[in-house]
């Protein structure tokens, strides 16, 4: 029997946004701040055994990246449970859990830390995210003053170096340069062919036909289908033709 390394039962995730009010109308004693919420994912269930690599599809703003941080433990869901079974989990995704004020040497040794890695072994790992990142001496200059790219290819790095039991995946493969990208898209296909248990949020279709096991499809946060990639993705793109 295979061992499941994620299970995601029943999760719902709300945002809540605070309608706008003049400042007048915050101080009138007959008026409410109106608080408007949006249901992002929708009741959604699935598991993911050990060593699988799972898609998932939907058009955009159907809750994709919602329930991919979600299951990182960035926030948690409304509703449900999101059961990690005690894996390290980390987040491939660019723009988030950086200092700007840190370098970016300081920023790697935190980002280790919040994945759950002892301080020896992000030490130990250290030079080869530097390196692999192509910084330079900017690895000890504020991150805050890093270009997009830098800053994209120190994330790239930390995340692709540090080994994790379950690695999520969001839409990283256009990082930095054209040079850059190719070695990118090297490393992914090497950490996802390596029995790691991968969650990715693509729109490529050739890279989830390449890669995954199975694929899951999410509309307008609610659960559509998973099952086999090929199956799956041609669906989904019927689908799409009809929108």
């Amino acid at each position: 029997m295979k061992e499941i390394a994620l299970e995601v039962s029943h999760v719902s995730i709300d945002y809540r946004n605070l309608m706008h009010m003049s400042l007048h109308q915050s101080f009138a004693k007959d008026k409410v701040k109106k608080i408007d919420i949006i249901r992002a994912v929708n009741d959604v269930s699935f598991s993911v055994n050990r060593g699988e690599i799972l898609g998932i599809v939907g058009r955009n703003g159907s809750g994709k990246t919602t329930l991919l941080r979600s299951v990182a433990g960035i926030f948690q869901p409304d509703e449900g449970v999101i059961d990690t079974k005690g894996n390290r989990v980390s987040l491939m995704a660019i723009g988030i859990g950086f200092n700007g004020n840190n370098t970016g040497r300081e920023n790697i040794l935190k980002s280790g830390m919040l994945l759950g890695c002892e301080l020896d072994y992000v030490k130990e790992h250290m030079e080869r995210i530097i390196e692999f990142s192509e910084l330079g001496d900017f690895i000890d200059r504020p991150v805050r003053t890093y270009s997009s790219g830098m800053y994209s290819k120190l994330s790239f790095a930390v995340t692709a170096i540090l080994d994790t039991d379950i690695m999520l995946v969001d839409e990283v493969l256009s990082v930095g340069d054209e040079r850059f990208r190719k070695k990118s898209y090297k490393k992914m296909e090497e950490l996802m062919l390596s029995d790691r248990t991968v969650l990715i949020v693509s729109h490529a279709t050739d890279t989830l036909k390449k890669f995954c096991d199975k694929v899951l499809w999410i509309n307008d946060g609610r659960f559509m289908k998973l099952g086999d990639t090929e199956e799956v993705l041609k669906e989904y793109d019927a689908f799409m033709q009809l929108e």
